[in-house]
């Protein structure tokens, strides 16, 4: 399975050693293509540097374990992003570029609506949604 990791993620897998991290590397240990862009990862080291400075070294330690892509900051006029605010469009847009089969986000106030719902074949997850998927029988 191909899964675009959000900002959010990132950010999350970098900053604590917990279940977000652990995702990951179950994500990385399955098999499965674990996707980012620059603007998710440009988005992850900004807010690190602003909150966690010390976890810019477990970011970089996690990227080259990731598909990471150039930035398209148009997603182009398409509805499947519209019900998204527009900073948000280009995270479902790579994701649908990039034929991923899931997004996982923590963002549950911009992209909670759509949990569960995918647009373009790309189904959107929090963490704890796409474990559940994953391991359900």
């Amino acid at each position: 399975m191909r899964v675009f990791l959000d900002a959010n993620i990132l950010f999350s897998a970098a900053k604590a050693d917990g279940a977000v991290r652990r995702l990951l590397h179950f994500l990385v240990e399955q098999g499965h293509e674990c996707c980012a862009d620059a603007y998710v990862v440009t988005e992850a080291r900004r807010n690190l540097i602003a909150k966690g400075p010390q976890a810019l070294a477990v970011l970089d330690a996690l990227l080259p374990h990731l598909r990471v892509v150039p930035a398209s900051l148009a997603p182009g006029a398409t509805p499947l992003v519209d019900w998204l605010p527009e900073k948000d469009r280009p995270v479902l847009a790579a994701a649908i570029r990039l034929g991923c089969d899931a997004v996982v986000t923590g963002d549950r106030t911009h992209f909670g609506a759509g949990y569960g719902k995918a647009f373009g074949g790309v189904r959107l997850h929090s963490p704890r949604s796409l474990a559940d998927w994953l391991l359900r029988p």
